[in-house]
C-alpha cells in the first residue's frame, strides 16, 4: 500500500489544510486566479505601474490556482503553479506543502512514474516546515515522505515530538505515521502502542489497517483479523474500498484456516480494481481458492 497524505476521507476525517480557506491578500482586481487559468491579461498591470502585485501576493494567487487544479486531480498544472508560488516567495509554507503533496499524488498513482520524485517531496516538505515551524501538518507530511524513502529513524525523530504536541488537533495522523515507521523498523510493540493511539479516532480506517499489519507481523493473527475488519467496517466508501485491507484480511483469514471467508475477501479486493498490483495478487489468490471451503 502506497500511503499518501492526500485529503481522502479514508485517510482523515477532518478537512485538509489544502482545502481550508487560505489567507488572501485582499480582493484581486479582475479575478487574478481566473486570469492565470485562462491566460487573460486584459486587466493586469505591469510591474512598475501603480497597484502591481507584490511577489508575496502573486505567490498566494499561484497557490490558489494550484489548489484548484489539485482539487480537480490535474496534477501537472497543480505542480507548475505550486512550484511557482514557492519561487515567488520561499516562505509560502502552504505552497511548499502543496508542492510536496502533488509529488506524492504522482507516486500514489504510480510509484514507478518518472513524476514520482520522493526527494523533491522531501525537499518541499522541509521548506514548508522551515517557513512555518508551527505547520504541524507539514511535519506529519515530512514524516510520511521519510517513511516512503525508508528513512525510518529520521521519520521517528520528526513524528515522536508531534504526537506529544497538544496543539496538533489531528494527532491520530501523527500516531499513525509513527506506528508505520516503527512497524517498518521492526519495533512492533512500540508500533502497536502508537497505532492504538491512532485508532482512538474510531473512524480512522487507515490506522486500523496499519494496526492489523503490526499484529500480523507479530503473528497475532486473531488481533490482525479484528483490526482489518475494523478498517473495513467504517461506513465510508473510501474505507470500504481500501483494497489493501481486503487483501490483508483475506491473507490472514487464509492463515487462520478460513478459506471460504478469505476467498470472499480476495474477490472483493479484485472487484475494486483488478489492474492494480494488489488487485492482481487478489485475483490470483481468489482463483487458487476456487472450490475451497
Amino acid at each position: 500500500m502506497f500511503a499518501s497524505p492526500l485529503p481522502k476521507r479514508a485517510a482523515r476525517q477532518t478537512p485538509s489544510p489544502l482545502l481550508r480557506s487560505p489567507r488572501r491578500g485582499g480582493g484581486l482586481a479582475c479575478g487574478l486566479a481566473a486570469a492565470l487559468l485562462a491566460g487573460t491579461f486584459g486587466c493586469s498591470r505591469g510591474p512598475n505601474q501603480p497597484g502591481a502585485l507584490s511577489e508575496e501576493r502573486q505567490s498566494e494567487a499561484e497557490y490558489d490556482v494550484a489548489r484548484e487544479f489539485f482539487g480537480k486531480r490535474q496534477y501537472r498544472p497543480a505542480l507548475e503553479h505550486a512550484r511557482r508560488a514557492v519561487e515567488l516567495n520561499d516562505e509560502n509554507a502552504k505552497g511548499a506543502y502543496l508542492t510536496s503533496v502533488v509529488y506524492l499524488a504522482f507516486c500514489a498513482g504510480d510509484p514507478e512514474s518518472p513524476d514520482c520524485k520522493l526527494p523533491e517531496a522531501e525537499r518541499f516538505a522541509r521548506l514548508a516546515v522551515k517557513a512555518d515551524d508551527r505547520f504541524r501538518d507539514a511535519k506529519n507530511l515530512l514524516g510520511n515522505v521519510l517513511i516512503l524513502q525508508k528513512k525510518y529513524k529520521e521519520a521517528i525523530e520528526v513524528l515522536e515530538p508531534l504526537t506529544r504536541d497538544p496543539a496538533y488537533i489531528e494527532s491520530h495522523l501523527a500516531w499513525n505515521n509513527l506506528g508505520w515507521a516503527q512497524t517498518e523498523s521492526g519495533q512492533l510493540d512500540a508500533a502497536i502502542a502508537s497505532l492504538k493511539n491512532a485508532v482512538a479516532q474510531p473512524r480512522f480506517c487507515v490506522g486500523h489497517y496499519r494496526l492489523g499489519l503490526a499484529y500480523e507481523k507479530k503473528a497475532d493473527l486473531a488481533r490482525a483479523e479484528s483490526s482489518f475488519s475494523s478498517a473495513l467496517a467504517v461506513e465510508s466508501p473510501d474505507c470500504q474500498s481500501l483494497q489493501d485491507a481486503w487483501d490483508a484480511r483475506g491473507r490472514v483469514r487464509l492463515r487462520l484456516g478460513r478459506a471460504a471467508d478469505a476467498k470472499t475477501d480476495f474477490e472483493r479486493c479484485r472487484e475494486i480494481s483488478p489492474k492494480t498490483p494488489t488487485g492482481a495478487l487478489c485475483a490470483k489468490a481468489a482463483a487458487s481458492l476456487t472450490g475451497g471451503t
